[in-house]
């Protein structure tokens, strides 16, 4: 019988609390100031609540912006439920917790991200979009400043 702490899932467990929280002050006050979210779901969690138009259009994961225009938020323990825009038409939808992907408010350059063993292909893609990135843009000039070099050796007993 193994008795290893889970840092993992309790982190996970936190980080969603965390989302709770917030969403549960924006649905009494409102958004303050210029913060806003985009929210990116698994559409096959279950749980998951959407218009099959959206889950047709979204079949494996879908990302929401709540910003300007949204109603009947209501948070509880294993999700929250929202009505958003979409082309002038309002959609109900719910999304559990366990469903979302990542979560960020780009005004104060926020974000969390839950892995999944899955993550391995995405994050090996996202490096290879990055690295390519980096290539491509243009070098600009460096300044250079004097490094002080410190042994280790000298901190070994």
């Amino acid at each position: 019988m193994s008795q290893d702490i889970d840092y993992g899932n309790l982190m996970h467990t936190a980080m969603r609390g965390l989302i709770k929280t917030v969403l549960s002050s924006v649905a009494e006050t409102g958004l303050p100031g210029a913060h806003h979210f985009f929210i990116t779901f698994d559409t096959r969690q279950e749980g998951v609540d959407i218009a099959d138009w959206l889950r047709q259009r979204y079949p494996d994961e879908m990302t929401i912006v709540m910003q300007h225009w949204f109603e009947n938020l209501e948070v509880g323990d294993d999700g929250f439920s929202i009505t958003l825009n979409f082309g002038d038409a309002p959609e109900p939808l719910y999304i559990p917790y366990s469903a979302i992907k990542t979560f960020v408010d780009p005004s104060v350059e926020f974000g969390l991200r839950f892995e999944s063993p899955d993550d391995t292909e995405e994050d090996e893609e996202l490096d290879h979009i990055v690295e390519q990135t980096i290539e491509v843009m243009p070098d600009e000039p460096e300044e250079h400043h004097d490094a002080d070099v410190v042994s280790l050796d000298s901190f070994r007993k």
